[in-house]
């Protein structure tokens, strides 16, 4: 039946760029032919400190000749650092009030055990998510994920969620956490175009878990680490809550993912409640430090506050209609017009993503963009919003 089929060894994924990347350096991406493009995709939001950072490397690569690779069987002095460190980075801005941590893999092993974690602590089975949130693909994480896409072909396997309109205060308060175990949501929705909670929300919805005694967890997998010119967007609008998931940028591109827990969460976990082989790994935990001490020493979160200004300033006439949300995690709303822009931002070398609206392209650029890569958007942006597009 397969005989006359060409299955590529690679099986495909994603739609990917329309040329293979070889190398990086800083905001900019090359490929086999030597050309370079500004990347404000930054490889899905990952690169925090832009590609190839030389002190990440020479981290990772100083790590490799000492030990690869352990197991939670021994304790590693680099993970107890790497978990110390993280815990200062997050109570470094307006207190996230988190004090022990659980390494994993991605943003997805994150939240799958944020959620087990929920039912451990309050012995219920139910979770509570909302509409355009995206929380990854094992399985609790899809039961709190609002795209049916990749949602549909396993609903028989997928925990009850009540699901939630977004931003929506009188909904809140109509609904009934009592049999919740935990609540789950990014404080900037991207993947469905970039959209901020509100701080009344906020607010109102740690009024309502407290009460309810269902945990609050802040999916900051693209928020943290410095995206929003802020370690975590916990602690942000007064609002502290009870777990933060974090991947993605956490160690400049080595797959790690983290969960951050307030004391009253992690009072409750014993050892055997949770296991990952290779999370905090000592490569992982030699990354995730670099990239904190580059954020520190180079001052990247002043540097995304500053390059988030820049960017909304040079919009300014362009067919960009609104800039939704917070640091260099932007979304441009484009009216009809989004995918033509991100094939002319392509074919100028400029690098962004699509999003679930398809009017709103997004930029998750590295946090330490230069100044040449906002002109050259800037350019490139102006060139399109004069010019004959169909």
């Amino acid at each position: 039946m397969t005989a006359n089929l060409q299955i590529p060894p690679l099986l495909p994924t994603y739609t990917p760029f329309p040329f293979p990347l070889l190398r990086g350096e800083g905001d900019r991406v090359f490929d086999p032919l030597g050309r370079d493009y500004f990347d404000f995709y930054g490889g899905h939001c990952v690169a925090s400190t832009g590609h190839a950072h030389p002190h990440v490397a020479e981290a990772i690569a100083a790590q490799a000749r000492e030990l690869i690779f352990y197991s939670t069987a021994a304790e590693l002095p680099i993970r107890s650092r790497a978990a110390q460190e993280l815990l200062a980075f997050a109570g470094s801005g307006r207190d996230a009030g988190m004090c022990s941590v659980f390494f994993c893999n991605s943003g997805a092993e994150a939240n799958e055990n944020a959620l087990k974690m929920a039912c451990r602590v309050t012995g219920r089975h139910t979770f509570a998510a909302f509409q355009g949130g995206w929380h990854g693909r094992s399985t609790l994480a899809l039961s709190v994920t609002d795209d049916p896409a990749i949602t549909k072909p396993y609903e028989p396997l997928l925990a009850p969620c009540l699901r939630l309109p977004w931003n929506d205060v009188e909904a809140l308060d109509a609904a009934d956490f009592s049999d919740v175990a935990g609540v789950i949501l990014e404080p900037i929705q991207s993947m469905s175009g970039i959209r901020p909670a509100t701080a009344p929300f906020l607010r109102r919805l740690r009024e309502k878990t407290r009460a309810a005694g269902a945990l609050l967890i802040y999916d900051e997998v693209q928020t943290g680490i410095g995206r929003l010119g802020h370690p975590f967007a916990a602690g942000l609008h007064d609002v502290r809550p009870d777990v933060i998931t974090s991947a993605k940028g956490l160690a400049s591109g080595v797959p790690m993912g983290a969960l951050l827990l307030a004391a009253e969460v992690a009072v409750s976990i014993k050892p055997g409640d949770l296991g990952s082989t290779f999370g905090g790994g000592p490569l992982a935990c030699a990354a995730l430090l670099a990239t904190l001490q580059v954020i520190r020493q180079e001052g990247l979160l002043e540097n995304v506050r500053r390059r988030e200004q820049e960017i909304r300033g040079v919009l300014a006439g362009t067919c960009v209609t609104e800039v939704r949300g917070s640091g260099l995690l932007l979304g441009l709303v484009v009216p009809g017009r989004a995918k033509a822009l991100k094939l002319h931002l392509q074919e100028r070398r400029i690098l962004v993503g699509g999003s679930g609206d398809p009017d709103v392209l997004r930029l998750m650029p590295p946090l330490n963009l230069g100044s040449a890569a906002v002109d050259a958007l800037a350019l490139a942006l102006h060139s399109f919003s004069v010019g004959d597009v169909a």
